[in-house]
């Protein structure tokens, strides 16, 4: 131990025995009373009854009151705070972002910020291209359809999108404009534009499915119009009428909508070989595919011989035949090239003039095309910097998709306290946010929000804020925020049943105080706007309490100490206990969790959101002197450096009951039994000490938070360190585990590979950067090497993660620390998107 730090003890169960407190046995010293007046005998009968009668009423109180606060105690996770919400109503105070592509686990869909939207959406398939016995029908973004790439190149969040998706044999262009008005949000458009990818493939045919749908226990009427309602057929043979079986409109009315109207419009009739509708009941949105493809048949014309799947109209059960439709599909087949157009019309926008589609459409998104760009250009300074056409493009795709990535979703979480037997649900509640994978997360994770909100604040700051009013609006009364929202069921139907429980014990790192400090850092009242001023305002009794559950729920063993709840310590599977709310998961900690571990990742966040908290209250006019004090005590670095700085291994660490010696071994099994799954064996035993055989991301966290004087000793060994190949340096970036370190590359179970074990993440890079342009700034002893390792890592991160999506199309989950290529889930427009932020050298 050096610094004077305090070995923490760590409770046996010889310790318990000899701390166990000694039970009083009753004796004659019970009865020493004094009876006035009454005799000895009857007086204690009398005594003896009026006690048994007192002590079964107490216990019989005491026993209603026990379960009074048990069932209190079980409340509390899912009970709200009572504080006033901090979102603003969304249709009247924001109509520019009231429709959107706020449905970011399809490929392309429209939905409006309600709790029971109307959805919009988009399935294809390649008739003379589907395999047999699969019409490998896209809908749902997914992995395993292997597009080659797809995402949206411009987006604005407000008023436009276009996104290019690039299939085996076609690629399709679909863009959406809003246009607010009226009395229920406006109206939109939406295009898709197919276009055949080799020229021999000119009049192939290509299906597409545009369909509408309620939200979960949405009501409302969707009423199909079929083109041949309005048409003279009477001169058409079969061939010129099964281009007009589809739809021409559907009428429609929803409580929050009032009355609308959805037109359909083929660019070329010329093109158009069929056309079919599909109107029926869906128990779910996340059902809707399913639906679509009962409700296809293979049709046959028998004059031409030609085969066509269609769909079969109005189709209803037998349970089903007095519900009003939910569902309502247009399909057009027709030859390569084809573009739809469909028109969203509020019956309440009276004085829209021309409909938007056609030319007007054509003109109107090449105003928003440009604007975009000369605003993108005015907040990221690229051009000025000297990237290349190429390089702005990539830019320009990577914010775009995170913008268009961001979801409206409603539903509830379930939820376990260590006071629920089962779990419970959460209340109702609606979030706007974005998602750090449309294929793999499309939901929203509270860790992953702070980082996209540093782009995002950059971008547009009213976004941001409604942003982290609708996550501050889902705190409950004890101050804790669900760290992963799987609301509504097309979100529940993608997460595994085993993953979808949060618990109240388990929170992750508040990195909103990340964003909080890149927007006001530096800041007085008279520097921001009255909006942003009042949203400040609304927010803060939850910034008190999200700070409080920190500090309450979180707290060591010594003041100034804190460790991540949720570590298994029966793990028998695991090489190293996981810590997922940590959001580093699989990262190395103290071999043998207990009680008295000292997390300093944790440590470092909860500095920063003193100090976030101290600046936040300034602003506002409020008390912050404590916030202040608690800065400078987490920020002390003797007290740092005695609590976190082995002076063995000359870097910061964990501390905790450790074993730098484990393996996986396959029990033994008896022959013809199935193999056993392989088990941890520890081969030294642990003791408490600092896990310093371990060098990786956690170790940077003084660096990352910029805690550490300019004149550091340890700051200088840091930075030395930083650069040795050996441990985390490579030439395309820092990975996040030293090759040193006993668990590099190492799966943690026999099924589960390394994660946070060497693969480069680009949200920590992103941090280490952020603080070595810091310290090129200020002036100390360490300020040249930290210039030359910012400026190099700066250019490693840049020049890999664009190589890669050049070659591959896609922004990846993490990169490789041998060479690196992308990896993990695609496209991950989430955090390393942060990318961007690297290239416009963005830190405040």
């Amino acid at each position: 131990m050096t610094g004077g730090s305090k070995k923490p003890h760590f409770v046996g169960a010889s310790d318990i025995k000899k701390n166990r407190p000694k039970v009083l046995k009753t004796s004659d010293h019970s009865s020493h009373s004094h009876n006035v007046g009454v005799s000895k005998a009857s007086g204690s009968k009398k005594q003896r009854n009026g006690s048994v009668y007192t002590g079964l009423g107490v216990a019989a109180i005491g026993i209603v009151s026990w379960f009074v606060y048990q069932g209190y105690l079980e409340t509390r996770v899912n009970s709200p705070l009572r504080e006033n919400k901090v979102a603003f109503p969304t249709s009247h105070d924001f109509p520019e972002r009231y429709w959107g592509s706020f449905r970011p686990g399809v490929y392309f869909g429209m939905k409006s910020r309600e709790a029971h939207s109307l959805l919009a959406g988009l399935m294809w398939f390649m008739p003379d291209m589907a395999a047999a016995g699969s019409l490998n029908l896209r809908h749902l973004c997914d992995q395993g359809d292997n597009l080659e790439q797809y995402g949206w190149r411009e987006h604005d969040g407000r008023n436009f999108g276009v996104q290019v998706i690039i299939d085996k044999f076609i690629q399709l262009e679909t863009s959406f404009m809003t246009k607010p008005g009226g009395n229920h949000g406006g109206d939109w458009t939406a295009r898709i534009h197919v276009e055949p990818r080799m020229k021999e493939l000119v009049g192939q045919q290509v299906t597409l499915f545009f369909y509408l749908t309620l939200d979960d226990n949405g009501k409302g009427l969707l009423q199909p119009i079929r083109i041949l309602d309005n048409m003279d057929t009477s001169g058409m043979d079969a061939n010129e009428s099964a281009k007009f079986l589809g739809l021409s409109a559907v009428h429609g009315h929803t409580e929050n909508l009032g009355d609308f109207r959805v037109s359909f419009h083929h660019a070329n009739q010329q093109s158009i070989v069929h056309t079919a509708f599909l109107s029926t009941t869906v128990a779910s949105p996340h059902l809707v595919k399913d639906a679509l493809e009962s409700g296809l048949r293979l049709m046959e014309d028998k004059r031409t011989q030609q085969r066509h799947i269609s769909l079969a109209g109005a189709l209803f059960s037998k349970e089903d035949k007095l519900k009003q439709p939910n569902f309502v599909v247009h399909q057009v087949t027709g030859k390569l090239p084809l573009q739809l157009e469909v028109v969203y019309e509020s019956n309440s926008f009276v004085e829209r003039g021309a409909m938007l589609r056609g030319e007007v459409y054509d003109t109107l998104l090449q105003k928003y095309r440009k604007d975009f760009r000369v605003k993108f250009e005015s907040k990221f300074h690229l051009n000025e910097k000297g990237f290349s056409d190429e390089e702005q493009n990539f830019a320009i795709a990577a914010m775009s998709n995170l913008v268009g990535g961001i979801g409206y979703f409603y539903g509830s979480s379930k939820v376990q306290s260590v006071h629920n037997k089962e779990p419970v649900p959460y209340w109702n509640v609606p979030l706007y946010t974005a998602v750090p994978s449309r294929s793999f997360f499309p939901r929203g994770f509270l860790w992953d929000e702070g980082f996209h909100n540093l782009i995002i604040s950059q971008w547009d700051r009213e976004i941001s804020l409604d942003i982290m009013a609708h996550w501050f609006d889902l705190m409950n009364v004890e101050g804790w925020i669900p760290r992963e929202q799987i609301l509504g069921s097309e979100a529940r139907a993608r997460v595994p049943e085993e993953f979808v429980v949060q618990r109240n014990d388990q929170g992750n790192p508040p990195t909103f105080f990340l964003v909080l400090d890149a927007m006001f850092k530096n800041r007085t009242v008279r520097d921001i706007s009255t909006l942003e001023l009042e949203q400040l305002n609304r927010m803060w009794p939850r910034l008190v309490s999200w700070y409080n559950w920190f500090n309450t729920s979180l707290h060591g063993p010594e003041p100034g100490t804190y460790y991540w709840r949720g570590r298994a310590s029966a793990s028998a599977r695991e090489l190293n206990p996981k810590s997922l709310s940590s959001g580093l998961d699989d990262y190395p900690r103290a071999s043998h969790p207990t009680p008295y571990e000292r997390h300093l990742d944790l440590r470092c966040w909860i500095a920063l959101a003193a100090k976030v908290m101290a600046s936040i209250a300034d602003i506002t006019g409020r008390e912050g002197h404590k916030y202040h004090e608690a800065f400078l005590f987490l920020s002390d670095n003797e007290l740092l450096n005695a609590q976190h700085w082995s002076e063995t291994a000359k870097r910061y660490a964990d501390f905790g009951l450790h074993s730098s010696s484990a393996t996986l071994q396959r029990p033994k099994s008896n022959p013809g039994q199935p193999k056993p799954d392989k088990i941890r064996v520890v081969l030294e035993e642990p003791t408490a000490r600092f896990v310093d055989d371990t060098f990786g991301y956690v170790s940077l966290f003084p660096l990352i938070m910029e805690l550490l004087h300019p004149d550091s000793p340890q700051l200088g060994q840091l930075l030395h360190d930083l650069r040795n190949p050996n441990l985390l340096w490579t030439k395309y970036g820092l990975r996040s585990l030293s090759k040193t370190s006993p668990l590099y590359n190492k799966r943690n179970t026999e099924h589960d590979p390394p994660y946070w074990r060497g693969p480069i993440w680009i949200n920590i890079n992103y941090l280490v950067a952020r603080a070595l342009h810091h310290y090129s700034v200020v002036e100390g002893p360490h300020q040249t090497r930290a210039t030359l390792l910012y400026n190099e890592l700066r250019e490693n991160l840049i020049s890999n993660i664009v190589r890669e999506y050049q070659k591959t199309g896609y922004i990846w989950e993490q990169y490789s620390d041998a060479n690196g290529a992308g990896q993990g889930c695609r496209p991950f427009t989430g955090w390393s998107t942060l990318v961007l932020l690297l290239m416009s050298e963005t830190y405040v």
